[in-house]
């Protein structure tokens, strides 16, 4: 039997010590707290399992970032689930470490907690660790595939925006409690936008063909056609509600395609392709979107075509590439499609990317567009606030490491894509101090960390901390920081966050700025 007080917490109305016991277990407001927990239980069966649940619903309430509204939630939730004594007791029965992982998400998004009352099935994975765990991309694509082919051919875009939201949902929940650590979580990410990727290349191919009277190519085909992922994805290091960067790569101009209407020509062809994908990932239904796509990196950026052939690229890259594209290349990868013919493109420049020496003039054409962005922040007033762009951010991170890695001509283990592997080969080549290197790390586990946390709240794309008060309260909270009275949790997170912050700064003015010499605008 549940302890009298626990009993008395569902009585109408609640008295003092019901009240008190709520706000020791982090209710703020314990009278709405009392009334949402009798609205979850209506009748005597109800009451009772509710009963037997609390005592390890209210330490997992008081645990979370936002106690009041993960109850709130959780009225929602039950509702949604059926209600009544029977998801009571299921919630009962799967034990206190899986209600702990229900709070998390239910206490600390709102997104994560709506996709729970959404599809409150999916809560099925608390009870089943196995099912919790992370999928690699192979897994997943082999899942995408079977629910394509369950829902048929015009239900294919509304499986990938569903797939990405029950993953995301999954791998937040791993996030927030630490069971992965945040280089993990950061290849989930990727392993789940490698998947969905080349999952809308096949939707694409087969949408694009099907409209032209073209029967499907036969399994193992090269379609003369790749997509290639830069930024973050490209690095496999991607964040929660990112755009991807994507550059669209065919294999010729030359030739025709026969269809209904007449011919088109290849590069036709591939522009529609391309077209074609960016609208399968970027278009949103009831289900939400895929992913934003930004093909902003693509040769000639936006005055570029949408696809370009082997030969234009190169010739692009070799005759006409500006430094800045030299950085953005180091993270190129084949993502979906013919990845031979991504590959091609990646051995034809690379003399371009790393060959050339990466001199002053070229680091000062990289540091004029950071100060053009260092300028709009500042007007913005986001300088200190902006984790990816703002001082001491993500970004000079990512500048700092990609720099060295040219300068070091990208022997070996220094070609890495990905920050992290980067940082630790420029440390093993003495091309970085291990007190830099490490103090460069941890900033950037820090960061993206922060980001993470940021963007998982309404699945935005974010970077920048909140002004309010309370709602930077939850952030640290979401961090894993604890409130107590001599420290509360936002002032150890400022500490950490300025220390970081502080780092990144003095190291990128002392590795990039300086030797350009003191005083001299980038």
């Amino acid at each position: 039997m549940p302890p009298v007080a626990l009993v008395r917490l569902l009585e109408e109305p609640p008295g003092p010590d019901a009240l008190a016991l709520l706000r020791r277990h982090g209710l703020l407001d314990p009278q709405r707290a009392a009334g949402e927990l009798r609205a979850i239980a209506k009748d005597a069966e109800a009451r009772s399992a509710l009963a037997r649940l609390l005592p390890a619903l209210l330490p997992a309430l008081s645990a979370v970032p936002d106690p009041d509204a993960a109850l709130s939630r959780l009225e929602r939730f039950v509702h949604a689930s059926g209600g009544g004594a029977g998801v009571l007791a299921v919630l009962h029965e799967r034990g206190p470490a899986a209600l702990e992982l229900l709070a998390w998400a239910l206490g600390a998004s709102p997104f994560l907690a709506d996709q729970l009352v959404r599809h409150p099935e999916w809560a099925g994975w608390l009870t089943e660790p196995h099912a919790l765990g992370l999928r690699s991309a192979k897994q997943l694509a082999g899942h995408v595939r079977k629910a394509i082919a369950e829902a048929g051919p015009g239900g294919a875009r509304d499986v990938l925006r569903r797939t990405r939201r029950r993953e995301i949902v999954r791998i937040a929940l791993l996030d927030l409690r630490r069971l992965v650590p945040v280089e993990e979580t950061l290849r989930a990410l990727s392993a789940l936008a490698d998947a969905l990727v080349s999952a809308a290349f096949d939707v694409a191919v087969a949408e694009v063909r099907a409209e032209a009277g073209l029967p499907l190519p036969h399994a193992g085909a090269r379609s003369g056609f790749a997509v290639l992922a830069l930024g973050k994805l490209g690095g496999s290091e991607l964040n929660f509600s990112s755009d991807v960067d994507l550059v669209y790569l065919h294999r010729t101009d030359s030739g025709v395609v026969s269809r209904r209407s007449g011919s088109l020509t290849l590069h036709a062809h591939a522009e529609a392709l391309g077209r074609r994908i960016t609208a399968v990932l970027g278009e949103a239904s009831h289900e939400g979107h895929v992913y934003r796509v930004d093909l902003r990196l693509r040769p000639e950026g936006r005055a570029g075509a949408i696809s370009h052939s082997l030969r234009a690229a190169e010739e692009y890259y070799v005759g006409r590439g500006a430094a800045w594209e030299r950085l953005a290349l180091i993270k190129a990868r084949p993502v979906a499609g013919d990845p031979e013919l991504a590959r091609a493109l990646l051995r034809r420049v690379t003399a371009f990317v790393w060959e050339a020496p990466f001199d002053a003039q070229a680091l000062r054409q990289v540091l004029r567009m950071k100060h053009e962005s260092d300028r709009r922040l500042a007007a913005r007033g986001l300088t200190d606030r902006h984790v990816k762009l703002g001082r001491g951010g993500i970004r000079e991170i990512e500048l700092i490491t990609q720099v060295l890695q040219l300068r070091g001509g990208g022997r070996g283990a220094l070609r890495s894509r990905a920050t992290l592997e980067a940082l630790a080969a420029l440390r093993e080549a003495g091309a970085l101090a291990a007190p830099e290197a490490d103090a460069l790390a941890r900033a950037y586990l820090f960061l993206r960390d922060v980001e993470n946390k940021l963007q998982m709240v309404h699945d935005a794309q974010t970077h920048v901390l909140p002004v309010d008060d309370d709602e930077l309260r939850l952030l640290a909270r979401r961090l894993g920081y604890p409130d107590s009275p001599d420290a509360p949790a936002v002032v150890r997170f400022r500490s950490d966050l300025s220390g970081h912050a502080e780092t990144v700064h003095r190291l990128f003015q002392e590795l990039l700025l300086r030797p350009l010499s003191v005083g001299s605008a980038p």
